[in-house]
């Protein structure tokens, strides 16, 4: 039986180059980057050229760039570590009106984001979580009226996870910035995939995950502007900066870096034209082909990897496993929340009921 994998948004294969990249750091060429010896010193030049690949494939400086196991760990990093830093000692700063310690997110955030910050709010830090417009889009002018000087930090995902809409990063980060707080950017579903800039974006922090782009799982990262202080989550060494303790994960990280390099190259070529033409037959066919079906979200302001679309009075997870009886790999929603009987937070967000949510089934493509 033919196989079709249509689940990128999950997880990717690591590409065959990028097994190749790793597979010497996982034997011969083992060793501590904080070493001072020889095979020390070769392990930390290893770190350092992944590190140059993956602020290149984003339009950062090397420097900027803060090696995690996941994403998911970049998010709490970005959330926690630049709340902590915005108001150390829950005091405002001398000649301040206020203590900068609110978290303002959107109602459609990942589960790393969206749990992270009522935990926060749990421990006290004020939390504002902002509807998005039925297509999921936020919309600045909401996002501006909720924005107040006591915000510390806005998160807001580039790409969900879920439905494939693109926000308007670079005008929210317009806004952001004009009232003095810092930005997070949930970016995981969309480095590798979109072309992101983070200096044009306008971002503060921005999270990715190598596993969404042919990389290895257990290796991610986080952008972190000059200047921008974060409190680090893990204390005892002076790895990452100081930003993140612990010994390097050398193989990879430099998985991760060939994986950055590598999608540089797809970025410039004429995959993402394919992938979008493929995507939009898909969605067509769908809509063509099944009685009462809707497309989640907005047909324009989406990633084309993602087509999320509810099939009324049927129940989504029935639809998986048919597919996945048949050789076709789906889901329905977030993998990071699947063990979760709810209706997706996102779909509900949308306006969609809970019974329309779970009709959903999510099919992300990618490049094979």
């Amino acid at each position: 039986m033919r196989q079709v994998y249509a689940d990128h948004a999950a997880t990717t294969a690591p590409a065959p180059e990028v097994v190749a990249a790793m597979l010497p750091f996982l034997g011969e060429r083992f060793g501590n980057a904080s070493s001072v010896h020889r095979r020390g010193e070769a392990a930390r030049e290893a770190v350092e050229a992944a590190r140059a690949r993956v602020g290149a494939l984003i339009g950062a400086s090397a420097e900027e760039i803060v090696f995690t196991a996941s994403g998911s760990e970049a998010n709490n990093l970005a959330l926690k570590g630049a709340l902590l830093a915005a108001s150390e000692d829950g005091r405002a700063p001398a000649g301040a009106a206020m203590a900068r310690r609110r978290l303002v997110i959107s109602a459609i955030e990942h589960p790393s984001v969206l749990e992270t910050a009522r935990h926060l709010e749990s421990l006290g830090r004020p939390l504002t979580i902002v509807p998005v417009e039925p297509d999921g889009v936020l919309d600045p002018a909401r996002l501006e009226r909720a924005i107040g000087p006591d915000v510390a930090l806005v998160s807001v995902m580039w790409v969900n996870n879920e439905i494939g809409t693109v926000q308007p990063i670079a005008r929210i980060a317009e806004i952001v910035r004009g009232a003095g707080a810092k930005l997070h950017c949930d970016a995981v579903q969309a480095v590798g995939k979109l072309p992101v800039a983070v200096a044009e974006a306008g971002v503060d922090l921005l999270s990715l995950a190598g596993h969404k782009f042919h990389g290895p799982p257990g290796a991610g990262a986080l952008y972190v502007r000059r200047r921008t202080r974060l409190v680090p989550l893990v204390h005892g060494g002076h790895q990452e900066r100081s930003r993140r303790a612990g010994t390097e994960n050398l193989a990879a990280i430099v998985g991760l870096g060939a994986a950055a390099e590598r999608a540089a190259r797809w970025l410039a070529s004429t995959g993402p034209a394919r992938l979008a033409s493929l995507s939009e037959r898909l969605r067509r066919g769908l809509l063509a082909a099944v009685p009462h079906a809707g497309l989640n979200g907005d047909a324009e302001r989406r990633m084309p990897a993602i087509v999320n679309v509810r099939f009324s009075g049927v129940d989504g997870e029935a639809v998986l496993h048919e597919l996945d009886r048949l050789g076709i790999t789906v889901s329905t929603g977030s993998a990071c929340s699947a063990a979760s009987p709810g209706p997706s937070h996102v779909l509900l967000a949308l306006g969609l009921g809970p019974d329309d949510a779970h009709a959903s089934v999510r099919f992300s493509l990618g490049e094979d």
